[in-house]
């Protein structure tokens, strides 16, 4: 079964899960929008994170939020960077 099914549903973000192990397979897909390695002003961060989630039922603000708190992204200044994640090594 995919992991994400009844999240992500044609590169939308429809609800976030409330139960924790899930909702950080959900947040680990959401992050590879972020290049490694590159420093993101939050208002950049914001424009992918409305994308991921118009029409959904999950504000930006709160996707952003999870997504520090979880260590995915890390927030300095009003600066953001992927901190965590899954990289293709290869790509």
């Amino acid at each position: 079964m995919d992991p994400l099914r009844g999240f992500v549903s044609d590169g939308r973000l429809v609800r976030l899960p409330a139960r924790r192990s899930r909702r950080r397979v959900v947040l680990e897909h959401l992050v590879l929008s972020f290049e490694p390695g590159r420093r993101f002003p939050e208002k950049e961060v914001d424009v992918v994170l409305r994308a991921w989630c118009e029409g959904g039922e999950t504000d930006h603000v709160a996707v952003r939020r999870h997504l520090v708190d979880e260590g995915f992204l890390t927030r300095e200044n009003g600066v953001y960077w992927r901190s965590g994640g899954w990289v293709d090594v290869f790509a």
